[in-house]
Order: C-alpha cells, then structure tokens, then sequence
C-alpha cells in the first residue's frame, strides 16, 4: 500500500472510530485484568525453556482460541550469544481474518531471567516476576479480544503476542537476545499483511501512569500518536496520555516499522516530564516487579483506549 493510500485508509478508518461513542470502551475489566496479571506471575517466570513460560504460553493459546476467530502460533528455536538454545512462540490472535483494513495491537508477553536493576545486588540473578513489564500489557490484550468476543470490531483486529523481548542485554552488540518474537514475525508475517496502523504496548499498569510521546513513535508514525491520543483525550484521559514527548525507545516497535508498519509505542518507563527525577516505576528490571504495584484502573484505562480505536 503506498503512504497516500495508507493515509487516506486512516482517515476513512478513523472517521469510523470518531463515530462511535464512548460506551462500548467502558466495557473494559480492570479488575479482571489485574487477576491475569496475578495469574501470570503465579505460574513463574515466564523465561524461555522453563514450565512457567510453558504452562503461561499454553494458557495464552487457550484462552484466546475462546475468543478470537482465528489463532496462529508461530514456533521456533533462537540460538543466543551463550549458546543457548531458546524454545519460542508467538500467539496472533485474530478478529475477522478477512477484513483488509486491520489494527494490530501487540505484547510481549515472556518476562526477564535476571533482576540485574535489583537495588539489593545479591537479588540481581534471580528473575524478575514481570507483573508490569509483559504482564500488565498481556492482560490488557486479554482483556481486549474477551470485549471484542462480546461485541465484534468495526474493522479486522490482530492482538501479537511476541515471545523473547527480555531475554538478553539490548548492550551487546546488534542486541541479537532481545526483541526475539517481534523480529521473528517481522520476517513471517502473513503474505501482503499491511495494516493501516499498529499500537505497541508495554509497562502500562503502574499506580502512577503516565504516557509520554515516543520519540521513535513521533517519527514512525505521527498520525498514529495523535490518533490514540485524540482518542484518550475524548475519553477523559489526558491526565494519563500526557501532552509531552520522551527520547526514542528500542522496543518491539522497531523492528516492526523497519518491515513497513506503521507503529507506535505506549510505554510508560520513564518518569514524568514535570519531575525528571521520579522513576515511573522503580521496580522495573527488579524482584519487586510483582502484582501489588499493578492497578485495576491503569489496565482499565489502556483497555478502554485500545477498544476505542477499533469501535
């Protein structure tokens, strides 16, 4: 699709969105949410090759295969800088498969092997729960597709749910461990799969939610920010979709743009614009990244901006 026609798809697309009223976006269980949020953590560590990750991937499958019209799961094998051998999925769940004009909403959904911005350094091998960083945003895309089973989209939705993102370091050269699952559906994606636009999720539960502007967004896709801004706006959440913009962030985000779409990243890891010093969430990359510091509401108000976009 050239930009002139992928713009013009937006504005039609858009247009459809604006139309509808806020209801339907109030349909969004936080509360619900934030009991994935519990349930993922309890499992264990979802880190590639162990029963935690298995038994979470599993359950993933399952519960979308009640709810989306169609589920694919990619498998395959990821040889690390250690030489490990990485067992990976990534689930894609889809909501009228033959709609062409699509959304893509996208999660990691796997957690860290090491706490390594643990503040206690003894703690800095153990894993991180991951509760906000893959799960928050994972529960979010659950409770995303069990809306969208109730009351159908108004164009084709697929919920990607990519496996990997935290494993290794994003220092090592060319960072090969990270962004496993949304490199790996960058090269597999369907044939001619274009959709009008993508919004990636991440860390998006925290009590004192704040989303910034992304950098990498801004340039990617300008059109796509002031989108699911105007629309969180329109739903009385500016005070958390602030008017600001952060530095560029490596993310899932960016792999998927190099192979053409136009994503953006909502994320909140980095502070507020009006107190550089606050940390937006401390126990990011620590043992302390467990389901207490996940809110009902924060879920709640990612979820009702997600289902809004797609009314």
């Amino acid at each position: 699709m050239s930009r002139r026609g992928a713009a013009l798809a937006f504005a039609l697309l858009m247009g459809s969105a604006c139309r509808s009223g806020t209801s339907e976006a109030q349909q969004f269980d936080g509360a619900q949410a934030h009991r994935w949020v519990v349930s993922m953590v309890a499992a264990g560590p979802r880190i590639p090759n162990t029963p935690g990750h298995r038994a979470t991937g599993d359950w993933l499958i399952a519960e979308l295969r009640r709810r989306a019209d169609t589920v694919i799961v990619q498998e395959w094998t990821h040889v690390t800088l250690q030489h490990e051998t990485l067992h990976l999925r990534n689930i894609f769940a889809r909501f009228k498969p033959a709609d062409p004009n699509r959304v893509l909403y996208v999660s990691h959904w796997d957690s860290k092997p090491h706490a390594d911005m643990d503040p206690d350094s003894t703690k800095r091998r153990e894993p991180v729960p991951g509760a906000d960083d893959g799960a928050s945003s994972t529960a979010v895309l659950l409770g995303v597709a069990d809306a969208l089973k109730k009351q159908p989209p108004s164009l084709g939705v697929d919920l990607l749910f990519v496996d990997g993102e935290d494993y290794g370091s994003f220092d090592d050269p060319g960072a090969p461990d990270v962004m496993i699952g949304a490199r790996y559906f960058a090269q597999h994606m369907p044939a001619g799969y274009q959709p009008v636009f993508g919004v990636l999720f991440d860390m998006v539960g925290d009590y004192t939610q704040e989303f910034y502007k992304e950098e990498n967004s801004l340039q990617y896709a300008p059109e796509v920010v002031d989108r699911v801004w105007s629309t969180a706006d329109r739903l009385g959440l500016s005070r958390v979709f602030r008017d600001g913009d952060i530095g560029a962030i490596t993310d899932d985000h960016v792999p998927l743009h190099e192979a053409g779409i136009r994503i953006i990243d909502v994320i909140d890891c980095c502070g507020s614009l009006s107190d550089p010093a606050h940390s937006a969430y401390p126990w990011w990359h620590t043992t302390q990244d467990t389901p207490d510091k996940v809110s009902p509401q924060s879920l709640a108000n990612v979820g009702r901006v997600a289902l809004a976009l797609v009314r």
